[in-house]
């Protein structure tokens, strides 16, 4: 593995665990102050409807298109060709962006009722969310400006200032709910108007090293360009393909919104968890690996593509495996601790937790497609993955109607608890067509190493589970505990799984060697 992939991977791993670790507190920030009631749920739905869209465009489909094709312009072409392609997508994409955000701004009510169908029948909860979300959704133009900037800087290796500017939103966030909201009769006002803030900040805060590497150019509307064509071409199939997970999270949203109170919140929390390494790690890979990928691909080099994604993939499980099954086994302990004070009480921590033992699961799921997807976006085609998104979708949406739906019309006590199995389910068939997909297309064979990993990973999980069941013990218990025994405690059961990991990982032959070098 050439050591730019681990040393950038690194960089932006950490980053993003920043990122991570100060969205956490913003959570935690969310939910002591406001708990799992009408306003959270409110806030967090017109929050989700432009971030929804955003991971849709932006991350989603712009950023897989755009990449491969500026990748393209710097082995191909001059530095000039490439600034005029950043200005004319800037031009092209800008306009659109604020096309779709004052038609968003004016038709709220209409998208909070499309997003979450159950306020409507709650009266104010409905209103309060259409009046937070014409603060929000203004966001989804700023940051997706924000991730134009980002595909330039992480084509010319700049991660660092790309992955730092979701530490920005956070920090922005928990100033307005910690600071700012209790002095105002409307809380969620200032949450919503928190977020607007916070878009214009990540904006601003890019255009130093945009600058710095002469990247900042005047946009300008050239639908014509060559390049700016092909990315239109590449993205329309890709706003569906590359973000099934997102369609998947907000299918649920709309379902809970029918169920009791809070559901909305017990998923984004327990959510918010498995973004956690799945953010870290997963997405920090993905984001490295897909200009090296692109550049492979224009380089005619398929060796060096083929390694390149059979070391990620290798990677991703020795990494995700393990922390799939510490959510599994930590999920009552992880939420008591993180979120169960102030106005969260022991009933939202039981609901909660069993959320994040339905989508701990998923997380392999999400963390493959993450890293199989380039391997197609690498090569431009953005049609297969649409087919195997519809199909992961379908089945989704299948299990939801057949299974989670007469659940909830019978009473079942956590029908939540169902949407999470089926959200995790569907990124697991979704990783598993992408994997097919790609030794179909004959750019990906699994390298003799795996038929070792395996083994050891397994062995290795099953032993760290062993412990972690032994030593979390009661759920009950750790809500009755001061929050400084919660955390040394939570403390020592991660510390001590990821020991018991690594050290059955080694005994059973595992070299970090194995995963250095391709």
């Amino acid at each position: 593995m050439p050591h730019g992939f681990l040393r950038n991977t690194t960089i932006v791993g950490l980053l993003t665990l920043l990122s991570r670790v100060t969205g956490v507190i913003r959570d935690m920030v969310y939910l002591i102050s406001f708990g799992a009631g009408p306003l959270m749920d409110a806030f967090l739905v017109a929050f989700k409807i432009p971030n929804f869209m955003r991971r849709l465009t932006a991350e989603g489909a712009f950023s897989q298109a755009f990449v491969p094709v500026i990748s393209e312009y710097k082995v191909q072409k001059g530095p000039g060709e490439v600034r005029e392609l950043v200005a004319g997508v800037a031009g092209v994409f800008g306009l659109l962006l604020f096309i779709i955000t004052l038609v968003g701004v004016i038709a709220a009510p209409v998208l909070a009722y499309l997003f979450a169908p159950g306020f409507h029948a709650k009266g104010s909860q409905f209103d309060l969310t259409v009046e937070m979300l014409r603060f929000t959704f203004p966001y989804l133009f700023f940051i997706s400006l924000v991730a134009l900037g980002s595909g330039v800087l992480n084509s010319y290796g700049r991660f660092a200032v790309p992955a730092f500017n979701q530490t920005l939103l956070n920090i922005v966030m928990i100033v307005a709910a910690g600071v700012v909201a209790p002095y105002f009769q409307n809380p969620g006002l200032v949450l919503a108007i928190g977020v607007f803030v916070a878009g214009v900040v990540q904006l601003v805060a890019q255009i130093p090293a945009l600058q710095q590497l002469g990247m900042l150019p005047r946009p300008r509307f050239d639908r014509a360009h060559e390049g700016v064509r092909r990315i239109g071409r590449l993205m329309l199939p890709g706003i569906f393909g590359s973000s099934v997970a997102q369609v998947s999270l907000l299918l649920d949203t709309i379902i809970a919104s029918f169920l009791m109170v809070g559901s909305v919140t017990w998923l984004y929390s327990a959510d918010r968890l498995v973004e956690f390494p799945l953010g870290v790690f997963s997405i920090a890979l993905a984001t490295v690996i897909l200009p090296g990928l692109s550049s492979h691909h224009s380089g005619n080099s398929p060796e060096k593509f083929e390694a390149t994604l059979d070391w990620a993939l290798r990677l991703t499980l020795t990494i995700v495996v393990p922390a799939s099954v510490g959510l599994l086994m930590l999920a009552g302990p992880l939420i008591a601790t993180i979120f169960g004070y102030g106005a969260f009480t022991d009933r939202d921590v039981l609901m909660c937790g069993y959320a994040l033992m339905a989508y701990s699961f998923g997380l392999i799921g999400f963390s493959m497609v993450k890293v199989l997807a380039p391997g197609f976006f690498a090569r431009q085609d953005t049609r297969t993955p649409v087919k195997i998104g519809i199909i992961a979708l379908a089945i989704n949406m299948g299990f939801n109607l057949a299974v989670v739906v007469p659940a909830f019309l019978s009473g079942f006590p956590v029908p939540h608890v169902l949407l999470a199995v089926s959200t995790g389910l569907s990124a697991l068939i979704n990783a598993t067509l992408l994997y097919r997909g790609l030794r179909r297309a004959g750019v990906y064979r699994p390298s003799p190493a795996w038929r070792r990993l395996l083994p050891q990973i397994g062995l290795a999980s099953l032993a760290m589970a062993g412990f972690l069941w032994w030593i979390s013990g009661d759920w009950a218990a750790w809500s009755d505990w001061p929050a400084g025994r919660r955390v040394a405690w939570l403390g020592l059961a991660v510390a001590g799984g990821a020991i018991v990991y690594f050290g059955v990982l080694a005994l059973a032959g595992a070299r970090p060697r194995d995963l250095k070098h391709l």
